[in-house]
């Protein structure tokens, strides 16, 4: 029982560490978020990859933070290191 919460500590660190980082990321998350709401607005049309470069520089973010939760914890650096953002 005391692995099962150590692994939920663990997981609740990185998530309250969510907000600050969702905070430093406004500009990228607030790009795509344009993007997704000009092309569902009334005559948008949202069609594959329309948005691709805005999710791409969020997703980068998220690969980059998930890098430096992960590096020194149970995982080490093996996982980090797959999680290397590539922009």
């Amino acid at each position: 029982m005391s692995a099962n919460r150590a692994v939920w500590g663990r997981v609740r660190s990185r998530l309250r560490a969510f907000p600050e980082h969702l905070a430093a990321w406004a500009a990228q998350a607030a790009a795509y978020g344009r993007c997704v709401q000009a092309s569902t607005a009334p005559g948008g049309r949202l069609s594959k990859d329309l948005c691709a470069r805005g999710f791409e520089a969020l997703r980068c973010c998220f690969a980059a933070a998930a890098k430096k939760t992960l590096k020194g914890g149970l995982l080490g650096g093996a996982l980090s290191t797959a999680l290397t953002p590539i922009c």
